[in-house]
């Protein structure tokens, strides 16, 4: 019997086609697993670089049966296929894929750490993660992540995009 995890994902995006890219990769993260929910899209201002243009961002659950170093590689294959090059920290980006949870399991190697280690700091990331998983308790944290939003001192605006 094959071992299934439920990862969540955060994507992004802020340059070019925004919508299309978040698109694209949704469509691209299906062939590494299901994806079984998908929040709404928001908008919010580039978090820790003024003057870079607005992102959009979903929260997606994927069931996988890949590893959690796995799950990086492929999400890591898809960036780079849908044409997004190395950068500086938290600069624009076509793409941007990021693994918040996977299941309960706390990972920390020099490659990745999960749960995503900035996920009570953003209010971008919490605000389409209570769409989905309101009363899911951060495995490191032990809080809900609707207590982490409503506790969340970040103070950018995360609007539901209409586009």
């Amino acid at each position: 019997m094959e071992y299934v995890k439920q990862a969540v994902l955060l994507l992004g995006s802020n340059l070019g086609d925004r919508l299309r890219h978040l698109a694209d990769a949704l469509a691209l993260i299906g062939d590494v697993g299901t994806v079984r929910a998908q929040s709404a899209i928001y908008e919010t201002a580039a978090w820790g670089r003024e003057g870079e243009p607005p992102y959009l961002n979903q929260v997606v659950t994927l069931a996988t049966a890949l590893t959690p170093l796995e799950l990086l590689d492929a999400l890591q294959r898809i960036e780079q296929h849908l044409g997004r090059r190395p950068a500086d920290r938290w600069a624009a980006r076509i793409i941007d894929l990021d693994i918040l949870f996977f299941g309960d399991t706390v990972v920390r190697t020099g490659r990745l750490e999960i749960p995503h280690p900035q996920i009570a700091w953003r209010r971008f990331t919490l605000v389409p993660l209570a769409e989905l998983l309101p009363d899911f308790i951060h495995p490191s944290i032990g809080q809900t992540v609707r207590h982490l939003l409503a506790e969340c001192a970040d103070t950018l605006p995360v609007t539901r995009y209409a586009g």
